[in-house]
């Protein structure tokens, strides 16, 4: 019987599609994590993201952190002045997702939570 059902699949070329398919649930569980996808204090990530930002517009300022976390240290802060380079994003422990950027005008580096960016940070996925 499964002889059969495989040798349909392989007849119809469904062999990808059905792979595919099971695949897809353990990708997006990996994702969605949550805990195991935030970034450890001290944690910087590689410019996967082409997009920079001429000013921080959601607020006076925000804190650019070592972290996916406000327990994290403060390395510098962003505000309405300034050009922000995007990295990637992470997603905290909360579900909260941060950007991983480069402040091009103090040039300090850090995450900021991505409800104080502009186009709510990054939509490049860091990948950890």
């Amino acid at each position: 019987m499964i002889t059969k059902f495989s040798s349909r699949l392989a007849k119809y070329a469904l062999v990808p599609t059905a792979v595919a398919a099971l695949a897809t649930p353990v990708a997006l569980t990996m994702v969605a994590g949550g805990a195991s996808a935030a970034a450890s204090c001290g944690r910087t990530a590689a410019d996967s993201d082409s997009s920079s930002w001429p000013r921080q517009t959601s607020g006076v300022s925000a804190n650019q952190r070592s972290g996916s976390s406000t327990s994290c240290g403060i390395t510098g802060y962003a505000d309405n002045r300034n050009t922000l380079d995007y990295h990637c994003y992470t997603v905290a422990s909360d579900g909260s997702t941060w950007t991983y950027l480069r402040n091009d005008t103090d040039g300090t580096a850090g995450w900021v939570k991505d409800s104080l960016l502009p186009n709510n940070g990054s939509n490049v996925y860091c990948g950890f």
